[in-house]
């Protein structure tokens, strides 16, 4: 079992930065890819940026190519999406997601490969 608490999401100007934090608990945190999705209002939830199991591949969306990044910490259980030069259209709750599983190297964009999921933090970005 995998438990997720997303934190860090907050309002904030067009140009700012952000970074949300993902605490994952367990003791098998090292052999779960990691994953931040995202849900604007009246929209489907979109894949927003992954880090493999390992840690040496991350994954992003086109739409946040170069502008976000994705990183772990295997020390600390932790998760993060650092997000710049944020854009009004980055609004939405946030989630972080772990696969069902471990050592997943599927299709990261699949949300239904994941089991585990955050209560989401929402990020509101206005111009």
């Amino acid at each position: 079992q995998v438990q997720l608490v997303e934190t860090g999401g907050g309002a904030v100007q067009a140009g700012d930065s952000l970074r949300l934090s993902c605490a994952a608990s367990g003791r098998t945190f090292r052999v779960y890819a990691f994953t931040w999705f995202r849900q604007a209002p009246d929209k489907e939830r979109e894949f927003v940026a992954a880090v493999s199991w390992s840690g040496g591949n991350t994954y992003y969306a086109d739409s946040v190519k170069g502008r976000f990044t994705i990183s772990r910490d295997n020390a600390k259980n932790m998760v993060y999406l650092q997000m710049n030069s944020l854009k009004p259209e980055d609004t939405a709750i946030y989630y972080c997601a772990a696969p069902k599983m471990a050592y997943y190297s599927g299709n990261y964009s699949n949300a239904g490969d994941y089991s585990y999921w955050g209560q989401g933090t929402q990020v509101t970005v206005s111009s």
